[in-house]
This record gives structure tokens, sequence and C-alpha cells, in this order.
């Protein structure tokens, strides 16, 4: 099923939807196997260093946009370096303590430009080398609520709201669904288009009711994908969310995410075997959507927490050729 040169350029328009390491994954990935990518970024983080900057500033809060840019960063040494850079935290107690170099960077470049988040990050990745560009997928910072169940072991069916990225990943209990407050925030303009323009849309891996159904709560952002003509790729997780995955199995994840976007096609879905809790069950949410399921190993030969850039590339690769 593997391509046996994932460094070969297979796919030309690539665009990937979500947040955090997830997202980075998947774009040490592509950048092996595509010319052109574009990363579209969650914003409504409110945690750690991004927490505190958008607590104070009304700016977009940085850090996953940083980790895609670090994710795409150039290999010459220079790149190299300004992405360490970008990615190193700041230690001890002080006000700066907690704080990535790269959130402060974008935040103030963003307030020098005249609030143009687009240009900052344009700038950030030309000094990186990046090799390809990121995009926020809203303009405005967002924040995220959820129905939450189960929160009472005592009241197993009732269900609460909970408000704020943080609280949803970490509150007890099983979430429900996820919106986005401005319940209808606008898209990135040029995201959308993107999109439209994509041959391949890959969806995860990562936190998934934080970083990737988000996405598809922006209407006009769920609109380009479902009009767009490009392949549609969802990738799941190397392994339950502590918290705010805990007791999902794969096909519930994936049957997730059809529910908050049921006019969506999926045409493939990526996963690996030592992440499947029952592999029958994924096999029948994948033909209930028409979806075609590629079971490959994707992980690192060190640590199955950890996406090897690799394996996942010649899998993605596999995938855009196998899917109609």
């Amino acid at each position: 099923m593997a391509l046996n040169h994932p460094q070969r350029e297979v796919i030309n328009r690539v665009v990937a939807l979500g947040g955090g390491h997830g997202l980075a994954a998947t774009l040490r990935a592509l950048r092996l196997i595509a010319t052109d990518i574009t990363a579209v970024v969650t914003v409504a983080d409110d945690g750690g260093s991004s927490g505190r900057i958008r607590r104070e500033l009304p700016v977009l809060p940085p850090g996953d946009l940083r980790m895609a840019i670090a994710a795409l960063a150039g290999d010459q040494d220079g790149h190299r370096v300004f992405a360490n850079l970008l990615q190193h935290r700041f230690g001890g107690e002080g006000a700066l303590a907690g704080h990535n170099v790269g959130n402060l960077l974008i935040t103030g470049l963003t307030e020098v430009l005249g609030d143009d988040p687009l240009e900052a990050l344009r700038l950030v990745g030309n000094v990186a080398g990046a090799v390809g560009r990121v995009l926020p997928m809203s303009p405005q910072p967002l924040e995220i609520a959820a129905l939450v169940s189960g929160i009472d072991p005592a009241h197993p069916s009732d269900s609460r709201r909970i408000r704020g990225q943080v609280a949803v990943a970490t509150t007890p209990g099983r979430v429900q669904s996820v919106h986005l407050l401005p319940v209808d925030p606008p898209a990135c303009r040029e995201a959308c288009v993107a999109i439209e323009q994509a041959d391949v849309v890959v969806l995860g891996p990562g936190s998934w009711f934080t970083s990737v159904i988000p996405h598809l709560m922006v209407p006009d952002l769920r609109r380009a994908m479902e009009a767009s003509p490009a392949k549609r790729l969802v990738a799941l997780n190397l392994a339950q969310q502590p918290g705010e995955t805990d007791n999902f199995s794969p096909a519930e994840l994936l049957a997730a995410l059809c529910a908050h976007a049921p006019g969506l096609r999926i045409d493939g879905v990526i996963a690996d075997p030592e992440a499947i809790l029952d592999l029958r069950e994924l096999e029948r949410e994948c033909d209930a959507i028409g979806a075609r399921l590629l079971v490959e190993p994707i992980a690192s030969a060190s640590s199955r927490f950890e996406h090897d850039p690799g394996r996942y590339a010649d899998v993605i690769a596999a995938a855009v050729e196998q899917v109609t």
C-alpha cells in the first residue's frame, strides 16, 4: 500500500487543518511529498502562554500558529536555529516565565503591522524559511464551548455546558458536541480560497474536540470544504487523549466529526493499527460514510505516541492515490 519513495513530491496543493502537535506532525509529513502546503490553524486556545497573551491583548492566540511555522521551517542551519528560537520557552518565575519567544514575536509583530496577523505570520514564516504558509481559521480569537455528560458520576446522564478550550479538554465526562463563540464566526478568506483550490485536504490528528472539529464550526470554512473538489482525508489519533477523548474509540471519534458536519464528504481515513480498539467497528463506520480506510503504521519506532514523518507521508501519498 505504501509508496517506495516518500520524499518524492506527489501532491501539488494541500491544506492541513488542526492545531498543536497533531497539525505539526501532519505538516512535517506533508513537506516530504507536497509542493504547495497551507496550514489552517485553530484560534481558540486559552491556556498557557497563548491564554495569558489573549487575556491581556485582543489578538489571536499565537501558540498553535507558532508551532505550525516551526514545523514548516526550512532545513538550512539559520532556519533551524530560528525555528528553535520560536519554540524556546522562558524559564524562571518572572513575568516571562512560560512564554515562548515565538508567541511574543508574532504578537508584537501583529501590533507593529497595525493588527495584521496574516502579514505577521507571513513575515515570521519568511525568516524561518517556511516551505508553506500558515493561516488562522478565523481572523478573530474564538472560544470553544461543549456539552459534556457524565461529569457527576452520580448523575451520568446529566449534561453541562463547559466553556473554554482548557476546560473542555480537562473536564471529566464525555463530550457530546462542541460549538464556537461567537456561534457564526468569520472565516479567514485566504484559508477558504486555499481549500477551494486544493487537491487534498487533511483533517487531524490532534485534540479532537478542541483543535480538529472546531474548523467545521466556522460556516464559511465548512462550506469551502464541502464544495472543494479536493480529496478529503481524516487522520485519526495515535492514542486517546487523557481528559478529552478518554473512552472514545477511533470509530466514535470519526462519527463525532461527521455528526458536526453531515454535509462533508470524507474520502479516506488513516489509522495506525496499534491505535485501533475494534477494527471491524472502524470499518463499519468508514463504510457508512463511504470512506476508504487505510491502516498502516505511522507511529515512530521509538514511541507509539509520536508520528514518524516518513511513514506518515508514505501513507498520505498512498491514500491520495487510492481514494476516488
